[in-house]
């Protein structure tokens, strides 16, 4: 059986850091291993309409900003089918079958689903597209047979669902899907980032995010407001790591090179914590530290952006050519599996031989 990636995200605007250490690192690594067939890259459009179905402009400007931010981070579309989600229509005819596997409670019971529903406020009324996004993501895996789909921990239920819908496919239709397999960050760091404010997520919506497409003095104001411990007011105080986003972000990304090369005091971060722990080590020598780190990181993705924000149509060409061969993978796999429920009335020519036996017989 082939190896087969299928991962996305959702074109609801730039792509931030905590995309880039949470997924689209390991992407490029994963793509670049040679332990994959195939490996199909989703701009996941459909799915974002599910709460933005009012305003579906911002999600079509926002699909070249996601394929630039893939492109200049390494993702070759040579290694790496880049698709959109709404052009592979027999997405959408998985889904409608699909379904008919999972029941309504199921749904309700989703823990990432509940999350989600509470975090957009949508208890009381739930867009039907979005209260069964889970069915739609099987459809999106199983359409190209995928048997690794990277994930962060807060995704795991809907993998387990996925899992769920196939195996009753295959016990009620006969073995066709495959079940995926999830692949988790190896870092539990990097499965996801904070915001620059603290806060758990880092959010467009909540004005907390850095992103990759950031000139260097946006990436240094973003930097040097960051949170970090409301208790160290003195340098000579004792500071606390837990919550403070500048350490997490120097856990992310802080290599022990970058203090030969940033901060020569210490060796490596280890030395650097246990000094801003007894105290004598002030926040804006944390901050200056993390802020050369990143722009150091981000400097080749945004030479890389620039070189190719000249050519807007090559980057459209590369998303139709992705698209292409990812609908005709989906087309195979549909024909599968309305094969298997008896539904491909037209190409079973037993079907059409037995019906016209069966009336022969009646007009004897």
């Amino acid at each position: 059986m082939s190896n087969i990636i299928l991962t996305g995200d959702r074109p609801t605007g730039r792509l931030h850091l905590g995309h880039y250490v949470g997924s689209l690192k390991r992407r490029v690594e994963l793509q670049n291993s040679g332990e994959f067939d195939k490996i199909f890259i989703m701009i996941a459009d459909a799915q974002a309409l599910t709460d933005n179905f009012d305003n579906p402009a911002k999600i079509r400007d926002n699909i070249i900003e996601v394929a630039l931010d893939y492109l200049s981070c390494g993702i070759d579309p040579a290694k790496s089918n880049i698709f959109i989600q709404s052009a592979v229509a027999e997405l959408t005819e998985l889904t409608f079958y699909y379904m008919n596997l999972v029941t309504v409670s199921r749904l309700e019971r989703n823990p990432t689903v509940k999350a989600e529903i509470q975090m957009r406020n949508f208890e009381a009324s739930i867009p039907a597209g979005f209260f069964t996004y889970p069915v739609s993501q099987t459809s999106d895996i199983t359409a190209f047979k995928a048997t690794t789909v990277p994930v962060g921990e807060d995704q795991l239920p809907m993998i387990e669902q996925a899992r769920e819908i196939v195996r009753k496919f295959n016990a009620t239709y006969g073995e066709v899907l495959v079940e995926p397999k999830a692949l988790i960050p190896e870092n539990s760091i990097c499965s996801r980032l904070p915001g620059t404010d603290g806060k758990a997520k880092m959010s467009k919506s909540l004005g907390n995010c850095i992103y990759l497409s950031d000139s260097e003095a946006e990436v240094k104001t973003k930097v040097m407001s960051m949170y970090t411990d409301p208790t160290h007011i003195q340098i000579s105080d004792p500071g606390k790591l837990e919550g403070n986003a500048v350490f997490t972000y120097l856990d992310a990304f802080a290599k022990d090179e970058d203090f030969a090369e940033f901060c020569p005091d210490y060796k490596n971060l280890d030395e650097m914590k246990e000094h801003y722990t007894r105290g004598g080590l002030g926040d804006v020598k944390c901050k200056k530290l993390l802020l050369n780190i990143i722009n150091k990181e981000l400097a080749p993705i945004r030479a890389k952006r620039k070189e190719l924000e000249k050519d807007i149509p090559a980057i459209y060409e590369i998303l139709k050519k992705g698209t292409e061969v990812a609908r005709a993978e989906a087309a195979n796999t549909l024909a599968e599996v309305r094969a298997a429920m008896k539904i491909n009335y037209f190409e079973d020519e037993e079907l059409i031989s037995s019906q016209q036996l069966k009336f022969n017989k009646k007009n004897v």
